[in-house]
């Protein structure tokens, strides 16, 4: 009875072993032109240059345009684009965090996470011309099936420039028209 008792759960064991480790290997594959974006995007900010003015598929917004739609109570949603520490330290009001670290590592599941659907319109915004996050972001989004995209390329340096509200914190915090 003993002898049974443990033959199966090594068996169960070993079910639960095999099982999650091919969810590790279920993770979503990104096409090749998508990965090839992220490449050149990510060698653009390395060499420290401007990334692209435009993106296919993706609307570019200015700061002054963002502002008037957080005014104006528009439903979208808007996305930093950056690393934990730099979203702690400063954000938009009412940005959620979602990098493209998350978005490669985790696929769909990091955007669902954060409760994004794909009708959503969604605006994404890191640190500025040379950071290759927020077009990263964008594109691995468009991968996946979002349509409604949208690229403030000039970012959170622009905005603070612009004298625009922050928040620090790990909290979305909530947009307050002046």
């Amino acid at each position: 009875m003993n002898k049974m008792i443990k033959r199966f759960l090594v068996v169960v064991i070993a079910i639960v072993f095999v099982l999650t480790g091919l969810q590790v290997f279920a993770q979503h594959k990104y096409s090749d032109a998508t990965m090839k974006k992220i490449d050149e995007f990510k060698i653009l900010s390395r060499d420290k240059r401007d990334m692209p003015e435009t993106m296919e598929g993706v609307k570019k917004i200015t700061g002054d345009e963002l502002k008037k739609m957080l005014d104006e109570g528009k439903k979208f949603v808007l996305l930093d684009n950056r690393i934990p520490a730099d979203y702690e330290k400063e954000h938009i009001p009412g940005a959620l965090r979602l990098s493209p670290d998350d978005l490669l590592e985790k696929g769909p599941k990091a955007a669902e996470a954060i409760g994004l659907k794909k009708d959503d319109i969604i605006v994404n915004y890191c640190n500025g011309i040379k950071c290759w996050r927020s077009p990263g972001a964008a594109v691995l989004l468009q991968d996946i099936g979002y349509k409604n995209l949208y690229w403030y390329r000039e970012g959170i340096p622009d905005w603070i420039k612009k004298g625009y509200d922050t928040v620090e914190g790990k909290e979305a915090g909530t947009w307050k028209k002046k």
